[in-house]
């Protein structure tokens, strides 16, 4: 008799990061959700991978599904591949994830499966990061500790491995500041030197205030194109404005 193998379901996963210009904080987007087993849970946008499409076309298309923003391929970063046999009570499941880049804040409304979505603000702390809105915290642990959820909170914990998915995606992020800072496309296709401090401030936890424009300039302008300057709105030196290069 032929063995009977059981195929794990496939989703897509995506960590969707903006910038809220007025508070200055990085951003990232949770639902919670109405469905069995985690209804009532928070946790990151989710998707199955259909049989017609590749993962990067399921990521964009979440994307679309969920906040009604139409992403080119280039728009979506792959993060990586998440397996633990109980990642997901009552059935086997993969996560291929996704990180994104969205410049402004799209407005939320929660769509198939939401019970509302919210844009929780990185809140670095000394160990760790705290994910936040005015009305909810959820507390993360601190980086050198190993745990099966990362982000807690008093009325429960993210869904599934959505904490260890959103601590890898912060951590890939940290790691490539110094020569690959594709996380400051949440300031759009063009910004100043101050708005990447503000980005760069948030994940090297520190005030924007202890990081010198000049020296910043010199060790990180490498990373940056000129290619203009803002439009003048007042007096002074207008700001120059940057690309990634």
């Amino acid at each position: 008799m032929a063995e009977i193998i059981s195929r794990p379901r496939v989703s897509i996963t995506n960590v969707i990061f903006s910038f809220d210009q007025t508070t200055k904080q990085l951003v990232l987007l949770l639902l919670q959700r109405t469905t069995a087993p985690d209804a009532g849970s928070w946790g990151l946008p989710t998707t199955w991978l259909r049989a017609d499409e590749s993962a990067e076309d399921a990521a964009i298309r979440l994307v679309r599904e969920k906040i009604g923003v139409h992403l080119a391929a280039t728009q979506v970063e792959q993060l990586g591949t998440f397996t633990n046999v109980s990642r997901v009570a009552g059935e086997r499941t993969l996560a291929l994830t996704y990180m994104v880049y969205l410049p402004g804040m799209p407005t939320l409304t929660p769509g198939y499966g939401a019970k509302a979505a919210a844009w929780f603000a990185v809140q670095p702390r000394v160990h760790r990061d705290d994910l936040a809105t005015p009305s909810r915290i959820f507390q993360g642990i601190n980086d050198d500790l190993t745990a099966t959820n990362f982000y807690a909170h008093r009325a429960g914990e993210l869904t599934a491995d959505h904490g260890l998915i959103i601590r890898t995606a912060l951590k890939r992020v940290r790691n490539r500041l110094d020569y690959a800072p594709t996380i400051l496309n949440v300031l759009g296709a063009t910004f100043t030197l101050k708005q990447a401090r503000e980005v760069y401030a948030i994940l090297w936890r520190v005030p924007v205030t202890k990081i010198d424009n000049s020296n910043f300039r010199k060790t990180h302008g490498q990373l940056f194109q000129e290619v203009g300057e803002v439009r003048p709105g007042g007096s002074g030196r207008p700001a120059k404005l940057y690309r990634l290069s």
